[in-house]
């Protein structure tokens, strides 16, 4: 066996024991929107949360656990919305790296707008002070001493 299957196999062995030391009053006390608090869970068990969701020896555990939980009245019962909406594929949204990046962009470009006008004012301030002298050249034709 590989280090990575033994680690998984370790992980799987610390999730096992820890849900086998624990009772329907420590599980209800962990209930966190119709199901058990996953960071609770990898606290509890001394694992990853990560694992929770991509070890594969754990995850039909954890789900026939809170299945078995279900049954028994410390979970509420699945919705007809939450069955549909986990039976569904969850749909990639090719857009959002874009729209990010967008984002991020627009707002450089809004802090070098704002920056850009603050510079303009302040030039255009000074150039009052010389629209007089200016005019002077223009009447006159030379430099006045």
């Amino acid at each position: 066996m590989g280090s990575a299957e033994q680690a998984k196999q370790d992980t799987f062995d610390k999730f096992m024991s820890w849900s086998s030391t624990q009772d329907d009053a420590c599980f209800s006390q962990i209930v966190y929107r119709g199901q058990l608090n996953r960071k609770e869970i990898s606290l509890g068990a001394g694992i990853g949360k990560s694992a929770l969701t991509q070890n594969d020896l754990i995850v039909p555990a954890l789900a026939a656990l809170e299945d078995g939980l279900r049954e028994r009245g410390v979970l509420p019962e699945k919705t007809e919305e939450r069955i549909e909406k986990e039976t569904q594929p969850n749909e990639f949204d090719q857009s959002a790296t874009g729209n990010a990046l967008n984002k991020k962009r627009l707002s450089k470009l809004e802090q070098e707008n704002i920056e850009l006008q603050a510079k303009v004012r302040e030039l255009e301030r000074k150039l009052e002070k010389y629209s007089e002298l200016g005019d002077v050249i223009g009447e006159l034709g030379m430099m006045p001493r």
